[in-house]
């Protein structure tokens, strides 16, 4: 398995996590009084230089009128529509529908 730096899953995650604090119309300074944080703790985690625990994860969906639930299920949403392109090819590429 690969490190989780690299892995497609983990760009979805921080671009989920960028466009869910765009949609609550939050800048990063915004979002970072929110949490109790330095701007740059935003920025880093949108730039993928900072990973955020459970607990993290949560109190950002709290700050930008979220939920932890339903940022993973989006989660998983992006997740498989990222996989049906590389999927459709596999099967055009095999011959299968």
């Amino acid at each position: 398995m690969s490190k989780t730096l690299h892995r497609p899953e983990t760009q979805l995650l921080i671009e989920l996590l960028r466009d869910s604090r765009v949609a609550a119309d939050l800048t990063q300074a915004q979002l970072s009084e929110q949490l109790g944080r330095a701007q740059s703790f935003v920025s880093d985690v949108e730039r993928g230089q900072r990973r955020l625990d459970l607990v993290q994860l949560r109190d950002w969906c709290a700050a930008i009128g979220s939920t932890l639930p339903k940022l993973v299920r989006d989660f998983e949403q992006r997740i498989e529509a990222a996989d049906k392109p590389a999927t459709s090819l596999r099967r055009s590429r095999t011959g299968r529908a």
